[in-house]
């Protein structure tokens, strides 16, 4: 090759990868700078919580002689190490009209035998008051001669989370549903203050949600966390920060917004009678919980119906996260294939004016910067590959000759490092000033820390675990749950 089609050939190079990078820069730049713009409505949401905390009356509400009733459902599979504590946990909830029904999805360990014993329960055949279909056959029904008898026990053949609900639907006998996971520990207002929208606006609201937080390496007493801690474990703590930005700021931004699409399935609260209107929670698709809340929308906006799904920045359920790899993994291209599975299912809902915020801002925003990102977060660190081989050809085979400005690459690379560190960051702040539940300064510093920590190694591999679940949903390969391995809550006393 001539000198002249060689400085050609490097120049063409060097533009495309040029241009290539810019659209990696622009892409992180709008998927930031709209993490900002869900931050201060967020903001602005926690604060106007907060002035209103003051005023709510919630000692008058719980002695009223007329509230909204409320079913908690707890679906349980192999739940024996946390089932005790939660259960314990929901029971002694301050709320003054409340049951709580565990649905056992055929556990396979002794799960109902610990929850038989520890409640002093006794089978009774209750009759269901809804008709959702359910694969897996209820094969009895139990009731605790304990307290207020507020617990119920169904136990059935294995039909998946989304089955358990079903027939915890249907036998629940409250106006109001509350579905929470079998490891999750609701603090003791949370149906309190999870349920007050309902009552601020009764013929408007049909679903709300409160936040998820990580109680790994916390103590627990009596299915209450009473000492905060962050965990000592790097995937634990690096889900800590994850928690914090994606309900303090994506959730409350969403839902100032007017357009919250996923509420999750660890601590949701719903409308019996809109539960029952939609037909329960779909079977065949993996990420349920968020279909539910997809399929409500669709189904207001085809009803031209005017209605709410907000989110309650207060109410705390705490849930045991993953730190082994391999359930980690799991979980997250399960998450993944989940959403995927949503849009393929409700791809006529984007850009439609019918659907109001939802279709016209939330999908297509979740389409683009959740759904295809770790397309675009793998092909980004394919990318820096490249532009590391390509220095490395310039410095032995090409010196002089400019095929990379490496400068400018490690000037972006930083900022949109930064970026992502100060969403997190920032997240961590909202929380320390409203609700301030990491008091040492040792824990806020790891807070800290892991906002910075998961952006060196922890990103990448879970872009690559999320591309997992797009590419099972186009291959239609099975689901595959997989196995939590409970360790229990942190140091615990009975």
């Amino acid at each position: 090759m001539t000198p002249l089609l060689a400085d050609g050939a490097v120049g063409a190079l060097s533009d495309v990868m040029t241009v290539v990078g810019i659209g990696f820069v622009v892409y992180s730049v709008l998927i930031n700078t709209s993490f900002l713009l869900l931050t201060g409505l967020a903001l602005s949401d926690l604060l106007a919580y907060r002035r209103r905390i003051d005023f709510a009356g919630y000692d008058e509400w719980f002695r009223d002689p007329h509230p909204r009733g409320v079913s908690v459902l707890m679906p349980a599979y192999n739940e024996s190490a946390t089932i005790v504590q939660s259960v314990q946990a929901m029971t002694a909830l301050r709320y003054p009209d409340f049951e709580v029904v565990v649905i056992d999805d055929g556990s396979t360990d002794d799960t109902v035998a610990k929850v038989v014993a520890e409640f002093d329960m006794v089978e009774v055949p209750l009759v269901p008051g809804g008709h959702i279909p359910t694969k897996g056959e209820v094969r009895s029904t139990w009731v605790s001669r304990r307290g207020a008898h507020n617990l119920a026990l169904v136990v059935k053949g294995n039909g998946g989370k989304a089955d358990a609900l079903n027939a915890g639907i249907n036998h629940s006998r409250k106006e109001l549903v509350c579905m929470v996971d079998a490891d999750s520990l609701l603090d003791p207002r949370a149906l309190l203050d999870v349920s007050r929208p309902f009552a601020d606006d009764p013929g408007r609201v049909v679903a709300a949600g409160g936040v998820v937080r990580v109680a790994n390496g916390s103590r627990v007493e009596r299915g209450r966390v009473t000492d905060l801690r962050m965990p000592r474990s790097w995937f634990a703590r690096i889900q800590v920060a994850e928690y914090l930005r994606a309900f303090l700021i994506g959730r409350a931004g969403w839902s100032r917004a007017g357009g919250l699409l996923i509420i999750s399935g660890a601590f949701g609260i719903f409308r019996k009678d809109v539960l029952l209107e939609v037909e329960g929670l779909s079977t065949d698709c993996i990420g349920e919980d968020a279909e539910l809340v997809v399929r409500i929308h669709r189904m207001l906006g085809d009803q031209r119906r005017d209605a709410d799904v907000v989110f309650v920045p207060e109410p705390v359920a705490w849930t045991e996260v993953p730190e082994d790899r391999r359930v980690l993994r799991k979980q997250r291209r399960r998450w993944h294939r989940g959403l995927t599975e949503i849009f393929v299912r409700h791809r006529a809902m984007l850009f439609r004016p019918r659907y109001g915020v939802i279709g016209l801002v939330t999908m297509p925003w979740f389409l683009l910067f959740e759904l295809l990102a770790p397309v675009v977060e793998v092909a980004g660190l394919a990318y820096f590959l490249l532009l590391m081989a390509s220095l490395a050809v310039e410095h032995l085979f090409l010196p002089g000759w400019d095929i990379v400005n490496v400068p400018v690459v490690v000037l972006l690379l930083t900022a949109s490092i930064l970026y992502a560190v100060l969403i997190t960051l920032v997240a961590l702040l909202a929380e320390e000033i409203s609700f301030r539940r990491y008091r040492g300064l040792p824990d806020l510093f790891r807070a800290m820390g892991a906002a910075v920590e998961e952006n060196f190694g922890y990103r990448q591999i879970n872009a690559w675990w999320r591309l997992g679940g797009i590419i099972e949903v186009l291959r239609r390969s099975r689901h595959d749950w997989g196995d939590m391995q409970r360790k229990g809550f942190g140091t615990t006393t009975e």
